[in-house]
């Protein structure tokens, strides 16, 4: 069931913008148990919504690991993305017309400090479990530092603990192209949409990996051209993409979410990222793809290191970072391990 809460009173963002409220749409499955111990937090990546059982139908639903006959199932679509919560295409009170461009960037941290109050609101005291792999890992760690008796256990999955200058190098060259496109100013929600296609094309490139195209892409592969200068299916795959997401999603929106990307820094304000991970008192779980680009198992690595006690648990996919979204077997084991089964020491398992 997806609603949204709306928080009407003053709220101040990181840079100094202080809103006159917000709102959030939400999607839950599953009902709240009398001691409020059934909790699952899910926090989506950059262009998914409220509904989890829908991006990530392998693992949340009706029979699968995440059960709305067992758990409690939440998940919030962030500020800024285009699916019910705040963002550029709400309407700005100062001037009753959407905000379009003066929409504010909102941190992760700022992202976090609008679920506390939705939280409270639901009188969710403690979350058994909360997972999120990409920029909802980085949702998942901002929180879990900042309160670190909220979850029982937490799962990051594919995400790091600070946006590297490679990542921040990827969304500026996304935003680059869809500055490019020469009707991005104009205030109207369809501005700016080849350009939106074109970051899509080069967003998907970091997503992947060499094996996954010659997989799924290879040169002799038929295929429907969608344009007449189309001769490979590699092609033709980035403009589908590009033009599917323009279906869907709005390009402030994403250009604003990328520049939300780029604040990721939990170490900010908290003498550097070191000491912040070791403030993370939930039993942790790390799950890293191993030809992940974007965010490469270094980055996971890291964060086991200095997360206290936490495991680490790599997935070989040809797929790289979108296999968070697609090894969703491989995933179901380590959570069995993890959180059913309560293996513990298993550190590193390498699924082949």
């Amino acid at each position: 069931m997806t609603q949204t809460f709306k928080y009407n009173h003053l709220f101040q963002l990181e840079s100094g913008v202080t809103l006159p409220g917000y709102h959030l749409a939400y999607t839950t499955y599953g009902t709240l148990n009398e001691n409020k111990d059934n909790v699952v937090w899910i926090f989506h990546a950059l262009t998914a919504n409220s509904n989890a059982a829908e991006w990530w139908p392998g693992l949340v639903g009706e029979g699968k690991f995440f059960d709305p006959a067992k758990y409690f199932i939440i998940c919030v679509n962030k500020p800024g993305s285009p699916y019910g919560s705040i963002s550029p295409l709400s309407t700005n009170p100062q001037t009753n017309q959407p905000y379009y461009h003066d929409f504010p960037v909102f941190t992760v941290r700022d992202i976090i400090n609008t679920y506390k109050n939705l939280r409270d609101h639901l009188g969710i005291t403690q979350a058994h479990v909360g997972l999120g792999g990409s920029t909802g890992g980085m949702q998942l760690l901002e929180w879990a530092i900042d309160e670190p008796d909220f979850f029982e256990h937490i799962v990051p999955i594919v995400t790091n603990a600070v946006l590297s200058p490679w990542g921040i190098a990827f969304n500026a060259s996304q935003r680059m192209a869809i500055e490019a496109d020469g009707s991005w100013l104009e205030k109207r929600a369809d501005a700016g949409q080849k350009g939106l296609a074109a970051a899509r094309s080069i967003a998907l490139i970091s997503y992947r990996q060499y094996k996954g195209y010659d997989v799924t892409q290879p040169r002799d592969k038929a295929f429907v051209p969608l344009a007449n200068n189309v001769v490979f299916a590699a092609d033709n795959y980035q403009r589908y993409q590009g033009l599917k997401l323009v279906s869907r999603f709005n390009v402030i929106s994403y250009y604003r979410l990328t520049q939300t990307m780029d604040s990721h820094d939990v170490g900010r304000n908290r003498n550097g990222v070191v000491d912040a991970l070791k403030q993370i008192k939930a039993q942790t779980l790390i799950i890293g793809i191993k030809t992940d680009l974007l965010y490469p198992l270094t980055e996971q690595e890291f964060l086991k290191e200095h997360i206290p006690h936490s495991q680490l648990f790599i997935i070989a996919s040809d797929f790289g970072h979108d296999g968070f979204l697609l090894e969703y077997e491989k995933i179901e084991v380590a959570l069995k391990n993890f959180i059913t089964h309560k293996q513990k020491n298993y550190l590193k398992i390498v699924n082949q």
